[in-house]
């Protein structure tokens, strides 16, 4: 890393260099690749499913159709990897003991920080784009008669909200790393909450509402095209909601950055 006299990095260099540590560990680009084999396989096998059964699949429906959230159905098994990738890129720096190198390098700890959301911003909204396009079209040549094209209403901008979607999820995810210092610890809590505690909030009736403003709920609605009767929010408040609880993760791994040791 390239330092300074007056012992700052400059910020091109930062993101040179938090793109060589997360291009240098295998498990961090595993977990992308897995993402888009996971929501492109399961997607892929829910819109061939609905189109054979379409009739079952659709006879109590209260909205039209939606053929791109079907080819999104697999999304939940690509967020676990997405979030999986942004705990690693952030934690295997603690649990290697890399960090107290990286702090020497940069002792500006808001700005590393800052580095970091960056590139692993940009690797994972790539991944999500190149997922959720590919997802979307052989999703679509799945079903038929039954499936929309981008230039519908809607469409192109709930493929892009699953893209957006998961890129904040997993800078939520780095975050909340972030503010843990420890990799284990983080998935101990992320996976809990998006795949135990917001599934049981949303099924009680008197706490339901409470989980509707949690982000894994909050960024689905960016990958509908029609908001279901019932709703408190569409895509637009969706995208806020998510985006908030990702900015609130990643200032708060940045205090604690500042004030804690590595």
């Amino acid at each position: 890393m390239v330092e300074r006299s007056a012992g700052t990095a400059s910020f091109p260099a930062i993101l040179q260099s938090e793109w060589t540590k997360i291009r240098s560990v295998r498990s961090t680009v595993w977990t992308l690749l897995l993402s888009f084999l996971v929501t492109v396989a399961l997607g892929a096998l829910i819109s061939l499913l609905t189109k054979n059964n379409f009739s079952d699949f659709t006879k109590d429906a209260k909205t039209p159709f939606d053929a791109t959230a079907t080819s999104f159905a697999g999304i939940m098994l690509g967020e676990i990897a997405m979030i999986v990738f942004g705990v690693l890129a952030v934690g295997n720096e603690y649990s290697s003991g890399m960090i107290r190198v990286s702090l020497a390098a940069v002792p500006q700890r808001g700005t590393l920080l800052t580095g970091k959301a960056v590139v692993i911003g940009a690797l994972s909204l790539l991944a999500s784009l190149v997922t959720a396009f590919i997802t979307f079209f052989l999703g679509q040549a799945l079903l038929g008669d039954h499936h929309t094209t981008l230039g519908s209403p809607g469409v192109l901008r709930a493929v892009l909200g699953a893209a957006v979607y998961l890129m904040l999820l997993c800078l939520f995810s780095a975050g909340v790393t972030a503010m843990l210092h420890n990799q284990t610890l983080a998935l101990g809590v992320l996976v809990p909450f998006f795949f135990l505690l917001s599934p049981i909030l949303s099924a009680v009736p008197k706490v339901k509402n409470v989980a509707h403003y949690f982000p894994d709920y909050a960024g689905r609605q960016m990958l509908s095209v029609f908001q279901a009767p019932g709703e408190p929010y569409g895509w637009v408040g969706g995208f806020l909601i998510c985006g908030a609880w990702t900015l609130a993760a990643l200032l708060g791994g940045a205090a604690v950055l500042k004030k804690r040791d590595a």
